[in-house]
């Protein structure tokens, strides 16, 4: 079983090493071959995605995946930049689902900003589509505009589209993954004012109709993001778009405490995936040995649960993580008076040894 391993920029490196090290103690047939991405590799190659590395992970049953970026960069061509990286991946390999779990471990209840009765037993997933919305439509650009309410000036603009395979295929995913939960689906949207998500409401109603052992209910995501943090609870499976997806996971990962402790899965029609922690570089602490690698341990179990088919090692892994977390052991972002923190190395370290 290959996996690229592209740890990036910022603390990436230092949390990819410790689910490197977890990945290894599972003593499993694996192969793991290292390459540079992100702003590591413009350093050297002029670009954030050089062609050895998209070999690399084109050739690749998955992709361990670090963090890109960081504020020096910038200033770049947009082109350059770090995170066109992880764009130019999701592109190539095909990635259209991305999966995004959160979960509120028990002993971590105490750790989110919001009341325990809200979050205690969270479990949602939400699945976030990758190939289409604003992010990839076209056109896009600035000009000199021509209408509105500032002829004559300069403005920027891009293209918000969705196709109906898009949406479809997204549609299947969510109803599948909630077929193995608690069969409910939430659609995302914002289909009071746009068109895309008129059209994306209609697709997911239709899919729906195949689905009939899963209830479905729609919700504009102004709604949603405020029942995020009002009653969590209430979601199983959440299925949006690009843009949808990137902001709300990011508001769902607070609510089980910190964005340190989220994993994520990109996936292909092949189940071959892209596994990333849901944060950042965080140049700001990068060095500095106080990262949590926890959301890329788990990222790399969700790895060999969907593109490696070792579930039980996944839960091996999954289970490691919980015992570290029930003998109080804590990185700073989680760190609350009568636990014991501990460094990024130590963190990774406790899961080996606890598995």
């Amino acid at each position: 079983m290959k996996i690229a391993v592209l740890p990036g920029d910022g603390i990436g490196t230092e949390i990819v090493a410790e689910a490197v090290k977890v990945l290894n103690a599972l003593e499993l047939p694996l192969e793991l071959e290292s390459a540079l991405v992100g702003g590591a590799a413009y350093e050297v190659h002029g670009h954030p995605l050089p062609d050895a590395t998209l070999k690399l992970a084109k050739e690749a049953d998955a992709v361990l995946f670090g963090a890109v970026g960081d504020w020096k960069y910038d200033k770049l061509d947009r082109p350059l930049r770090p995170e066109q990286a992880i764009l130019g991946l999701r592109k190539n390999l095909g990635l259209f689902a991305n999966f995004r779990p959160a979960i509120c471990y028990e002993q971590l209840v105490g750790a989110s900003s919001l009341k325990p009765d809200l979050i205690a037993g969270l479990d949602i997933l939400i699945i976030r589509e990758l190939t289409g919305d604003i992010y990839f439509g076209q056109p896009r650009g600035r000009r000199i505009a021509t209408d509105g309410n500032f002829p004559g000036t300069e403005e920027a603009f891009d293209t918000m589209r969705y196709s109906r395979p898009e949406i479809e295929r997204i549609a299947h995913v969510a109803f599948q993954a909630a077929r193995k939960r608690s069969r409910r689906v939430t659609s995302v949207d914002k289909a009071n004012v746009l068109e895309t998500f008129q059209f994306w409401r209609e697709i997911v109603t239709e899919v729906g109709m195949q689905y009939p052992d899963v209830a479905l209910d729609h919700m504009y995501v102004d709604n949603a993001a405020m029942q995020l943090v009002r009653a969590p609870k209430k979601f199983d499976v959440l299925v949006t778009g690009n843009m949808f997806g990137d902001i709300l996971s990011d508001e769902a990962a607070m609510l089980t405490g910190s964005i340190g402790m989220l994993p994520s899965a990109s996936l292909n029609s092949s189940n071959q995936g892209l596994y990333e922690p849901s944060h950042g570089s965080a140049p700001d602490i990068a060095g500095k040995g106080i990262a949590n690698p926890l959301a890329t341990i788990l990222s790399a179990a969700m790895m060999l649960r969907f593109s490696l088919n070792q579930e039980e090692a996944a839960q091996r892994v999954e289970t490691a993580v919980k015992t570290v977390l029930a003998r109080g052991l804590r990185t700073a972002d989680i760190f609350s008076p009568g636990t014991t923190q501990v460094s990024t190395v130590e963190m990774g370290t406790a899961v080996v040894k606890a598995l």
